[in-house]
Order: C-alpha cells, then structure tokens, then sequence
C-alpha cells in the first residue's frame, strides 16, 4: 500500500507550515507527500490567485521543499501543470503526479506537451481519471498507475461510484467522509491519495477536501488493518 498526503496548496507558501505537514504525514504513517507546481498564467482569473502563487512549487522553492522532506525521512514529489515545471522538478522527485484534467487526452489516446515531456524523463506517473483508463492504449503501461477520482471538491459519498475501481490502481479521495479512502482499500486500491490540512478550523484554500491529523492518522490505521484483513 502506497499512502499520498496530498499536501497540495494547503501549506499556503509558509515553509514552517509545510515542514509541519510533512512531518504530521511521515507520523500518521504515509509513504508521500504531494504538492502542486502551477503558473501565474493558470490562476489569472482566480479570486484568491495572490494566495495561490505563494502556494506553487517553482524553481525558486523546489530545493528548499526537497531538503525538508529529506530531512524528515519521507518522499515528496509533485504535480506539474505546465511542460516548464517538469525540467525543475524532475532533478528532485522520482514520479510525477498527472491531474484529471490533464490526463483526460490519454483517455482518448491522444498526448500533450506537458505528458509528452512527463513521459521522457521514463519515471513512474500518477494519473487521476474519473473514467476507467481500461480501453486506452495507456492502461497497461508500465511507467503509468491509474487512480480513481471524482473531480469536485469536495463529492459526497454518493458521487463515487466504485463498481469499476478494480480497473484502477488506487483512488484519489475528494470526499470528506473517511469511510471513502477505507472503502476503496477494501476494494483493492493499492494507492491511496488524501488531501490533508494542519487545520481544519482554519481558511487553508483546500480545506473543504482535507483531513486533519487526527483524520489522517485514523485513516491510515483503518487502511491498514483493512490490509491485514484481506491477507
């Protein structure tokens, strides 16, 4: 079992904060953490996009969330949303995290620059997909593991749909309800990707998807023993 903290824009471009949270995901027992690597040009139009730009990881920052992690003793890597932020990020990370969105062309059997340039760096992708990958030339490649997702934030229980996860590798969970994440485990998820918070009481951008570290840590419990179970 493959665990993800989705730290995402949640660590608000503060890096005691993000030292903070990947230290609370290598204590809960994850195996990663994740950020976001966007530009300005991705959020013009975005009410809160001052905030937002804090939050990316860019050239300037990518070291500094590098070390961190290292640190601490746990993975890190990252999402990039455009072809320019996988040249500064590959040096650091050894997989890439491709978002719904910018997966859907595979689904289709089509590529983008951005996948193109993810694919020539021959390292492990993640891809969200809300729809089963199984009858694209993409799903049995080697480099790729496909999750499930429901791209709204948050989705309530009765969006997910897991009649189909076992054509997936993992989930992705945007839903609030921790029998989510423990569900898809069940089910035969192999990876597992959680957003999560340093506080819930707080206005963190992606709160509404994200689990404290309480949640996470009882999470990661229940997916364990569900583990156990199945062996």
């Amino acid at each position: 079992m493959f665990i993800i903290a989705e730290i995402g824009v949640n660590w608000d471009g503060n890096l005691d904060l993000a030292s903070k949270m990947i230290l609370d995901a290598k204590n809960s027992g994850c195996n990663a953490v994740k950020f976001q690597a966007f530009n300005d040009e991705m959020i013009k139009d975005h009410p809160l996009r001052k905030r937002l730009k804090n939050c990316a990881i860019t050239k300037e920052n990518v070291k500094e969330i590098s070390d961190i992690s290292k640190r601490i003793g746990i993975e890190w890597f990252c999402t990039p949303m455009y072809p320019d932020a996988v040249d500064f990020l590959d040096p650091f990370v050894s997989r890439f995290k491709i978002r719904e969105f910018d997966g859907r062309p595979l689904l289709e059997n089509h590529t983008t620059a951005l996948l193109d340039k993810i694919f020539e760096t021959n390292k492990e992708v993640i891809i969200s997909s809300q729809h089963s990958p199984k009858n694209c030339n993409y799903y049995k490649h080697p480099n790729i593991k496909w999750l499930y997702t429901v791209p709204k934030y948050p989705c309530s229980l009765e969006d997910l749909d897991f009649r189909l996860i076992t054509d997936y590798d993992g989930f992705s969970n945007h839903c609030r309800h921790i029998i989510a994440p423990i569900s898809a485990t069940i089910l035969g998820s192999n990876i597992v990707e959680i957003h999560i918070t340093a506080n819930r009481k707080l206005d963190y951008i992606d709160n509404n998807v994200s689990f404290d570290y309480d949640e996470l840590s009882e999470i990661v419990s229940q997916i364990k023993l569900a583990q156990k179970i199945q062996k």
